[in-house]
């Protein structure tokens, strides 16, 4: 009967095989948790210009020839000292750490001498190191990598030439035949048994340097021949390279030499010039590449078996990078989920950069997402490995109650301390005081620790001056996990054609509303296309019934109030209204319902009113802005001041202000009814090259999104009241030449933003106060979009917990997108992420009455359906189960046991519907989504 219901759960568990990693975080730690006061630099070569030990970490500085060091973890409060190794002439191309002896390190250069120190403990400046010089090598030494399971067994690698040396003796142990060009990369296999290489004839070759100097095998990788890299997977055959493909855009391909024809699978980034740096943590199989000269960390997990590459995030740092490294597995803060760290290189300081797996415990040891990684004694000597000695490093666990692994040290260059105090973790005063025993666990770490507390295990232990993980990255948001989805075929739209391209970049490129989209085309006379949303489907071959606005389009909006009502402005400086049946367009429309003349030149963008009906806002080239009133057809106000190209317009959520941005680099708020002057005015973006403007938080702050003096487009957060005081927050994104177009969504707090042309929607909440700009999951795409407009939040399927529905314009389809928020218990409404929304599509006061001084507010309704019960009503039984901690299984369960017992908790507790619900105590997901 056990064995049957064994099989059962394993049955059952098929379901459950989704990534524990699929939603793993990656945020940049505070600024307070950078190691400052260094001077970093990336020259021309190839490497990645940052590494770590277990105890140090080594980096390029802007002088030739002069390594940078401090040490990983911080002993002394906040401030590290910071070292200097003057290790060759001229600029170090490369250099790398032996993986046991955390003090033994690899460099080489241009001299043509590979040298290895080992690292004196202090100084400012550790030269004196004792060290043995390997070489000559005949030519420029590019490239230097120890042996992943042997003791001082090192590779080498010169223009075409690769070099196998035993460190100890001093003396090349074989000489590979030569590159059919230069040499780029260098990689072990895990298992120290083969060696593969990238080379700028766009060929992966792989050696087993015991049996031969030959190739045992070898495929084209990429095609260009630039800047490529290779990485081991596993031991089994798997590889992966990055490189660029033969139009140049950069790629990353997974590959198998037991089937060496061709990739298994490949990822296209984008086509940016500058080669990724990769990193690949084994135990986890997941990816990091970052460029030099940017600032984005692309994340992906490998999955060999599959065979696939799937994103897990994407991060954006305040700096751009010279180089990147990973910190070793044991420095990770494990009772804080945080199972991958990178170190970015910028100009003057170090940047933590964290991956954490969402976890409801934090006072566990997840035993999941911590496998067992590789120790730090040697599998074999480096005589003993070239004799045929495979033997492995023997892996360690990182439970935090396991006993700390002392130094290992190398023979290959003696340590000037005696061997018992080479032994010994450094003491820190008061670390005890930190250690926190609990029921729990025979040994936690203390909340107020960035890593654990155990963390001798590597040689170093934690400070007590050190903060916990959360507080050093900061708060997130409870929407950061928001995935963004496109919707079946069967909704979308195909075979547009003849599509406007080239519309002004003031205008959103098309228009939607609930009922209708407006397309522009490229026809003569202005023609615009209107679709019913209830139509989707193919459309005919043949021309549809259009508008014939009899001007070429520059901005059109429909009506909030009158959804059969499109305004559309010509480039003759004049405003047509137009109006289409409620049965749809039928037949092509050349006469419009209303036509609004008064500006001198061509107009830019045009706003109906939020709350008045018949109220229209307009700028043009004359700079000057006008409302309308639309139902007398006449100019009501006139607005002045600006001084070159109005950018961008936007009312204020209580329809009082109007705020514009301009190319004269000013930002400035008017109060219509009161002045033709600006009420305020303030710094605006520096670059002349576009801009936009959205007011956010319950209108009292303003959104501008513009580029900067570098043509990075940029995010600028002002306070409304005081403008001229420039803005309180700026985050620079990427750099593109569309213009970032926002959408604010007043219920929940999300900005999101993309332009014409991307491929990437960018998710942010926007909050009131420090840091202002919480980052979440952004909506990627293959193809650039044409346009992003979103749907009323009416529109949204709050059983599926849509937050926000987008029509996404492709050159010859309109795909809808729906943006949800992973919740388990969908079965209750989420009345915590859907506050009552504004009646919008009503008008709450007249033209005539706004005009006269009124002011109105919209109603507001639920968009809880009748049959649903809000989560905050759901019933919060005790659950009838509780949570066996680990260590039961682990001391009184045979191996079968535990198997088994586990695996059917697991499967419970994804199957339980009686526990309390997750938002009960938690803003986001549960620990089951993630598990």
């Amino acid at each position: 009967g056990g064995g049957g219901g064994g099989s059962g759960a394993r049955r059952r568990m098929k379901r459950f095989r989704a990534s524990k990693f699929r939603l793993a975080e990656a945020r940049p730690a505070r600024k307070e948790a950078w190691i400052r006061g260094i001077r970093g630099s990336s020259p021309a070569a190839s490497g990645n210009h940052i590494k770590t030990s277990r105890r140090w970490i080594v980096f390029n500085t802007d002088s030739a020839g002069v390594l940078g060091m401090v040490p990983l973890e911080c002993q002394d409060g906040d401030k590290r000292p910071v070292s200097e190794l003057r290790c060759h002439s001229g600029v170090v191309a490369d250099f790398d750490f032996s993986p046991f002896d955390d003090q033994l390190l690899a460099t080489c250069s241009a001299e043509e001498v590979v040298k290895v120190w080992r690292l004196l403990d202090s100084g400012p400046d550790v030269s004196s190191s004792p060290k043995v010089a390997l070489g000559p090598e005949g030519s420029q030494v590019g490239m230097v990598l120890f042996h992943p399971t042997a003791d001082g067994i090192l590779a080498s690698g010169a223009q075409k030439a690769v070099k196998v040396w035993d460190v100890e003796h001093q003396q090349p142990l074989t000489e590979l035949e030569p590159h059919g060009d230069l040499l780029q990369s260098l990689a072990w296999r895990p298992d120290g048994a083969l060696l593969g290489s990238s080379c700028k004839d766009k060929m992966l070759r792989i050696f087993d340097p015991r049996a031969g100097p030959t190739a045992c095998q070898s495929v084209q990788a990429h095609g260009s021949g630039r800047d490529s890299r290779l990485l081991w997977v596993n031991s089994t055959g798997s590889l992966l390279s990055t490189g660029f493909n033969e139009v140049r855009e950069r790629e990353a391909r997974l590959w198998d030499t037991r089937a060496f024809h061709g990739s298994l699978a490949s990822v296209t980034l984008d086509a940016s010039p500058r080669p990724l740096m990769p990193l690949l943590d084994l135990d986890i199989g997941l990816l990091v590449l970052m460029a030099k000269g940017e600032d984005v960390l692309f994340c992906y997990e490998v999955l060999p078996g599959q065979p696939a590459l799937s994103e897990v995030a994407q991060c954006r740092t305040e700096s751009k990078a010279h180089g990147i490294a990973l910190v070793p597995k044991p420095a990770l803060d494990v009772l804080a989920c945080e199972v991958m760290r990178v170190l970015q290189l910028t100009d003057n300081a170090v940047v933590p950069i964290s991956y954490t797996v969402p976890r409801k415990s934090l006072q566990e040891f997840h035993e999941d997402l911590f496998p067992r990684c590789t120790g730090n004694v040697p599998g074999a000597s480096a005589r003993a490995w070239w004799a045929g000695d495979n033997g492995q490093v023997q892996r360690i666990s990182l439970h935090p109650a396991h006993p700390p692994h002392p130094a290992f040290t190398s023979a290959c260059i003696p340590s000037l301390l005696p061997e018992s105090r080479a032994l010994e973790p450094l003491p820190v005063e008061g670390q005890m005081e930190e250690l926190d025993l609990s029921a729990g666990s025979s040994l936690s770490s203390p909340t107020g620790s960035l890593t654990s507390p155990l963390s001798a295990t590597s040689g170093f232990a934690s400070s007590p001056s050190q903060r916990s993980l959360q507080s050093i990255l900061g708060p997130s948001s409870g929407f950061r996990h928001i995935q963004g989805t496109v919707l079946p075929r069967g909704t979308h739209f195909t075979n547009l054609k003849g599509l406007n391209l080239t519309t002004p970049g003031e205008c959103d490129g098309f228009c939607t509303n609930r009922r209708r989209v407006a397309i522009p085309l490229l026809s003569a006379g202005g023609q615009v296309a209107i679709l019913e949303l209830s139509k989707p489907g193919r459309l005919p071959d043949t021309s549809m019934p259009t508008i014939e606005n009899g001007a070429p389009v520059s901005d059109l909006c429909w009506d909030p109030f009158d959804p059969e009502r499109l305004a559309i402005a010509g480039e003759d400086a004049k405003i047509r209204l137009w109006r289409v049946t409620p049965e749809g367009l039928q037949k092509s429309l050349v006469e419009p319902e209303a036509v609004l003349q008064g500006h001198t030149e061509k107009i830019y963008s045009i706003k109906f009113h939020p709350l008045a009906a018949d109220i229209l806002a307009s700028s043009s080239y004359d700079l000057s802005l006008r409302i309308w009133d639309v139902r007398s057809r006449r100019q009501a106000l006139l607005l002045k001041g600006h001084g070159d190209q109005i950018f961008s317009l936007a009312w204020s959520p209580n329809g009082r202000r109007l705020a514009t941005v301009c190319k004269d680099g000013k930002v400035r708020v008017y109060e219509p009814r009161k002045s033709s002057e600006s009420l305020q005015e303030g710094p605006g973006p520096e670059g002349g090259r576009g801009a936009r403007i959205a007011w956010v938080c319950g209108g009292h702050s303003l959104l501008v999104s513009g580029f900067n003096s570098h043509s990075e487009r940029q995010l600028s957060l002002y306070r409304a009241e005081f403008l001229a005081d420039g803005p309180v927050a700026r985050i620079s994104l990427d750099v593109s030449p569309s213009t970032l177009i926002p959408f604010y969504d007043v219920d929940t707090g999300l900005v999101f933003l993309t332009g014409k042309g991307d491929t990437r929607v960018f998710v942010y909440e926007v909050i009131p106060e420090a840091p202002f700009f919480l980052e979440c999951n952004s909506f990627l795409t293959n193809e650039p979009h044409k346009g992003f407009q979103f749907l009323p939040k009416s529109e949204c399927d709050v059983r599926e917990v849509e937050v926000a529905r987008a029509l996404r314009l492709r050159q010859s389809s309109i795909e809808p997108v729906a943006f949800r928020v992973p919740r388990v218990k969908k079965e209750f409404f989420q009345d915590d992420l859907y506050p009552d929304t504004e009646v919008w599509w009503e008008p709450s006061l007249s033209a005539a009455a706004w005009l006269g001084g009124s002011d109105g507010q919209h109603r507001k309704i639920s968009l809880r359906p009748k049959a649903m019960t809000p989560v905050s009503k759901a019933p919060k039984d005790v659950p009838s189960r509780k949570y066996v901690p680990s260590s039961v299984y682990l001391e009184e369960k045979s191996d079968e046991q535990k198997k088994e017992e586990l695996l059917n908790a697991m499967v419970a507790k994804l199957g339980n519907r009686e526990d309390p619900l997750p938002q009960d105590s938690f803003e986001g997901v549960d620990e089951e989504e993630w598990d």
